[in-house]
C-alpha cells in the first residue's frame, strides 16, 4: 500500500455511545472538518454525516490508514495497538495514532509523536477536550530539543533523515555535551528569551570547534559539511534552512536541462547545499522563461522576480553590465535579483556565466544568503563550560 500524495487531517473512531458523546465534542470544538467513523450499531445516535464502521475495524483501518495525518481513536490503547501493529511500516510514512479514554480524561499519544506530529495533535485534541494530555516522548517530557524535528516549522529539513537521528535524541536527552553549530537560519529555533537546555552549547561557526569534545554536533548550514570539514560532518546532524536564494538571467529558450545542470554545477562549485535554496530570482520579463519554470517546479523552489527599475537601484551589485543596461534596462539580473530577494546587504557568490561547448545559450548566476541576527549572549549557552 503507498501513500497517497496528500492526507486528510483528521479520523475520529468511536465504538460506544459516550465516544460519541466525545466525538461530536471534538467535531464541535477544534476538529472542525474530522471525519467520523462509527460503529454500525451506534449509527443512529451519531451525527448524520458519520461513516459506518463496521466491526472488527481491521479491514476499514487498512483503507484509511494512509489516508489521514492522524487517527483519533476513542478506544482503550490495547486495543487499538493490536489493531495497527499490522499496518506500521516506519515513522517517516506512519500517521499519529491518539487515544481518548471512554470518560475523555486523557488524550494518549500513542505514535508517530515527533515526525508524525502526534505530540502536537495530542495536545490539540486535550485542548479542545480540556482534558490531560499524555504525551512520553523523552525529549518533549524534560523539554529539551527535539533532534529529529528541530526548525520544521521553520521550513528546516534533515540533510539525511537516517543519520545520526537516533543517537543525537539520546545524546540531548541525556544531557551529553552536544554543540549546536548554527551557520545560517533562523535563530528562534529554541525560545530567544530561554538558555538551551543542559549540555547543549552553542556557536556560529564550526572553525575551531573541536567535534571530538563532544558526543554529537547539531549544525545547521546551507553549506556541503561533509566536504569542508569531514571530521565534523562524521558525527554530526546537519539542518539545511532554506536560506539560499538563486538570481538567474539567461538568454530566452535557454534549454531546461542546461540550466539544472549550471545550477547544480555553481551549487557544487561553491560548496552549497541545493536542499537550502529558498527562491529563484529574476527579472520579470523572464517570468515565462520555460527553463525558470520547470526548475523551480521541480525543486519546489519559489520564484520572485522584479522590475528593471528595482534591480538596477539595488545596491551591492558587484558586476554591472553595459550590455545587459541596453538590452533589459538594469545594470545586471542575476546579482540584484539573489540580493532583493534575500534581502541581503552583499552577494554569497558573484555573478558566474554558465554555458556548454555547442549550447547556443548562457546563464548567469548568483547567490545570496537571507541574513538573519544572531541568538541573544544569554540564551546561548545551555550548560557546557
Amino acid at each position: 500500500m503507498s501513500a497517497p500524495v496528500s492526507r486528510k487531517p483528521f479520523a475520529i473512531y468511536a465504538i460506544t455511545r459516550h465516544g460519541i458523546g466525545i466525538a461530536r465534542r471534538l467535531l464541535d470544538g477544534r476538529l472542525p472538518g474530522a471525519d467520523l467513523y462509527v460503529s454500525e450499531k451506534l449509527a443512529a445516535q451519531a451525527p448524520p454525516e458519520a461513516r459506518a464502521l463496521a466491526l472488527p475495524m481491521g479491514p476499514t483501518l487498512a483503507e484509511t490508514w494512509l489516508g489521514y495525518d492522524c487517527h483519533v481513536f476513542i478506544i482503550s490503547v490495547g486495543a487499538v495497538v493490536r489493531m495497527v501493529a499490522p499496518l506500521l511500516k516506519n515513522k517517516k510514512v506512519d500517521p499519529a495514532v491518539l487515544c481518548i479514554d471512554d470518560a475523555a480524561r486523557f488524550t494518549i499519544c500513542v505514535l508517530s509523536g515527533h515526525v508524525g506530529r502526534g505530540n502536537a495533535f495530542t495536545e490539540r485534541v486535550a485542548g479542545a477536550l480540556g482534558n490531560q494530555a499524555v504525551i512520553t516522548t523523552a525529549s518533549d517530557a524534560i523539554g529539551t530539543l527535539t533532534v529529529d524535528i528541530l526548525g520544521r516549522e521553520l521550513g528546516w529539513t534533515l540533510d539525511d533523515p537516517d543519520r545520526n537521528v537516533t543517537a543525537g535524541c539520546a545524546a540531548v536527552v541525556n544531557a551529553a555535551p552536544v554543540m549546536f553549530v548554527q551557520e545560517a537560519g533562523e535563530p528562534h529555533f529554541w525560545p530567544l528569551d530561554q538558555a538551551l537546555p543542559p549540555g547543549v552549547a552553542y556557536t556560529t561557526a564550526l572553525d575551531g570547534v573541536d567535534p571530538e569534545a563532544f558526543e554529537l554536533l547539531l549544525i545547521c548550514s546551507d553549506r556541503d559539511v561533509q566536504a569542508s570539514h569531514p571530521r565534523h560532518f562524521q558525527r554530526a546532524v546537519v539542518y539545511r534552512p532554506r536560506t539560499l536564494v538563486l538570481g538567474i538571467g539567461c538568454d530566452r529558450d535557454t534549454p531546461s536541462a542546461l540550466m539544472e545542470r549550471g545550477v547544480d554545477h555553481l551549487l557544487a562549485r561553491h560548496g552549497l547545499s541545493p536542499k537550502a535554496v529558498a527562491a529563484v530570482a529574476t527579472i520579470d520579463k523572464k517570468k515565462d522563461e520555460t527553463a525558470i519554470l520547470a526548475l523551480c517546479a521541480r525543486r519546489a523552489w519559489m520564484l520572485r522576480t522584479f522590475e528593471a527599475a528595482a534591480l538596477d537601484a539595488a545596491p551591492g551589485i558587484e558586476n554591472p553590465s553595459a550590455t545587459v543596461q541596453r538590452h533589459v534596462g538594469t545594470r545586471g539580473v542575476a546579482e540584484p535579483a539573489a540580493l532583493l530577494a534575500a534581502g541581503a546587504p552583499s552577494l554569497l557568490v558573484p555573478k558566474q556565466i554558465y554555458t556548454e561547448d555547442g549550447a547556443g545559450r548562457s546563464m548567469t548566476l548568483a547567490v545570496a544568503r537571507i541574513p538573519f541576527p544572531p541568538r541573544a549572549a544569554a540564551a546561548v549557552t545551555g550548560g557546557v563550560a
